[in-house]
C-alpha cells in the first residue's frame, strides 16, 4: 500500500484527507474508509466462495446416481437375455434344416435302393422296362440336383422386447426477438413479463453499437453467437460475447439462417439471389444456392426473396414475396419448385399475398407466414391447395386475428410462435398434428 504526498478527496467520506489507493478497485481512500472498504470487499468476496460451494455441491449432486446405475443394470440385463434368445433360436432353426436336409438325402438313398433291387430283379429286357428305369434314375437325379426350397422368414413379430430410451428435458428456451421499429434485438425468457435489450436500442444508426431496422435474428448454436440482419445498414452482424463484428457488408437482406453443418445462408433481396457461405469465411462473395438470375417468376428466378428455411438435405426453401409463393430449391440445383401459392396474388386455398416467414416441420409440412392475408398456411409439397392454421379472420387486433405476420418457429414442444408485425406482438399457437 503505497501513500500519497498530497490530499485528496476520499471516495467515501468525500473529504480532502491523505488516501491511500485500494489495489482492488484503483479509488482512493482515507485510513479509516480504507480500512472499512476493503472489509465490503473481502465480505462480498465471502459471499461468492459461499454460492461457489454450494454450487459444486448442486453439481455433484447432479453426477451419475444410484438410479442411473440401477438403469444400465437393466439394460446390461436386456441385453443378456436378448443375446441367449437369439443364440437359441439360432440353434433351434439350424438343427431344423440339418434335419431337413439328413431326411432329404435318406430319401433319395431309398429310392436309389429300390431302383437297385429292380436292375437286379430284370432278366430279361424289353424297351418299356428300360424307359421306366431310365425315367426313374432322371427323376432321382434331378431330385438331387435340386432338392427342396429351403428358406429363411422373418416374423414381423419380434420375439425380443424392444427398448428404448426416453430422455425427458425440463429445457426453457429463450426467445430472442429482431425489434425493427426500436431498431434493437430483445431476448425473453421463459414466462418473464418483459425482455433484455441484447444489442442496439442506442437509435437508429450505423454505429457497430446502433442498428437500422433488423429484420432477422438467429442464434449459432456452435458458439452461442448471435447474428442479425441489420436490413437498412445493409450488413450482416455478428455479436459474440457482447463484442459486435460485421460478417457481410452490403447487402440488402431480410432473412437468413443456418443449416446443421453450420453454414450460413442469406437472402439478398435487392439482387433476388440467396448466397451461402462457410461460418468464418466471409471474405468471399459466398455460393448462390437460389435464384441469381435477375428479377422475373420463371423457375430459376425470385422476386424479392424475405425469409428462408434449410431442411437437413440442405435443400433452401424462400419466400417469393413479390412472385407469392414459396420455392425450394434442392442442392446444386438451377432452378426450384414452386411448393406452395404461384397462383397469383389472392386469397384462395391455393393462393399467397406477399409471403414472409416460412418454415418446414420434420414431417415435410410447410408452414407460410401468409402476410398479406393474415394468417399462417400449411402445404403439404405437391399438393394444390394449402390450410389455415392460424386466424384467416381478417386483419386486425383481436384475439382472432392477425396484422401482416411476418416470422415463424417452432419450439421444442412443437408450439408454434408467430411474429404478428403490425400488432407488435408475438402470438404462441398449439399445433395438433
Amino acid at each position: 500500500m503505497a501513500m500519497i504526498d498530497n490530499k485528496t478527496l476520499c471516495f467515501k467520506c468525500n473529504k480532502n484527507k491523505i488516501t491511500y489507493p485500494c489495489e482492488g478497485c484503483s479509488q482512493y481512500f482515507c485510513l479509516m474508509d480504507l480500512t472499512e472498504h476493503r472489509q465490503i470487499l473481502n465480505d462480498e468476496l465471502n459471499h461468492i466462495i459461499n454460492d461457489y460451494d454450494q454450487f459444486k455441491t448442486r453439481f455433484n449432486e447432479q453426477k451419475p446416481n444410484s438410479d442411473d446405475l440401477s438403469l444400465i443394470n437393466q439394460i446390461n440385463q436386456w441385453e443378456i437375455n436378448s443375446i441367449e434368445k437369439i443364440k437359441q433360436k439360432a440353434k433351434d432353426c439350424m438343427e431344423i434344416v440339418i434335419e431337413c436336409s439328413q431326411t432329404f438325402l435318406n430319401d433319395i438313398e431309398r429310392e436309389f435302393n429300390d431302383l437297385n433291387e429292380q436292375i437286379q430283379k430284370e432278366n430279361e429286357f424289353n424297351e418299356i422296362n428300360l424307359e421306366y428305369l431310365r425315367n426313374q434314375l432322371m427323376k432321382m437325379t434331378q431330385e438331387l440336383n435340386h432338392p427342396s426350397s429351403i428358406s429363411i422368414q422373418q416374423n414381423l413379430q419380434p420375439f425380443i422386447n424392444d427398448i428404448s430410451i426416453i430422455l425427458s428435458k425440463n429445457k426453457k428456451k429463450n426467445i430472442f426477438i429482431a425489434d425493427s421499429y426500436n431498431h434493437r434485438i430483445v431476448e425473453w425468457k421463459c414466462d418473464a413479463e418483459e425482455g433484455q435489450i441484447i444489442t442496439g436500442g442506442n437509435g437508429q444508426g450505423n454505429r457497430i453499437d446502433q442498428l437500422n431496422r433488423p429484420a432477422d435474428v438467429i442464434v449459432d448454436q456452435q458458439n452461442h453467437s448471435i447474428i442479425i440482419v441489420d436490413s437498412l445498414n445493409r450488413r450482416v452482424i455478428q455479436l459474440l460475447n457482447q463484442n459486435a463484428q460485421i460478417l457481410i457488408d452490403n447487402i440488402i437482406c431480410l432473412g437468413l439462417t443456418m443449416d446443421k453443418y453450420g453454414f450460413l445462408y442469406v437472402s439478398d433481396f435487392w439482387n433476388n439471389e440467396v448466397r451461402r457461405w462457410k461460418m468464418g469465411e466471409y471474405n468471399n462473395e459466398g455460393i448462390i444456392v437460389a435464384g441469381g438470375n435477375g428479377r422475373g417468376n420463371q423457375h430459376n428466378q425470385l422476386d424479392r426473396p424475405t425469409s428462408i428455411f434449410v431442411d437437413d438435405d440442405q435443400s433452401v426453401y424462400v419466400s417469393d414475396l413479390l412472385n407469392h409463393r414459396v420455392m425450394k430449391w434442392r442442392k446444386d440445383a438451377k432452378e426450384g419448385r414452386i411448393v406452395a401459392g404461384g397462383n397469383g396474388q389472392g386469397r384462395n386455398l391455393s393462393q399467397l399475398s406477399g409471403p414472409r416467414g416460412v418454415i418446414v416441420h420434420d414431417l415435410g409440412q410447410i408452414y407460410v407466414a401468409d402476410s398479406g392475408n393474415d394468417r399462417v398456411m400449411l402445404w403439404c409439397e405437391g399438393n394444390e391447395e394449402g390450410e389455415i392454421v392460424v386466424r384467416g379472420n381478417g386483419q386486425g387486433n383481436q384475439s382472432n386475428q392477425l396484422n401482416h405476420p411476418s416470422g415463424l418457429f417452432f419450439d421444442d414442444e412443437r408450439n408454434l410462435y408467430v411474429a404478428d408485425e403490425l400488432n407488435h406482438r408475438i402470438e404462441k399457437f398449439e399445433i395438433i398434428l
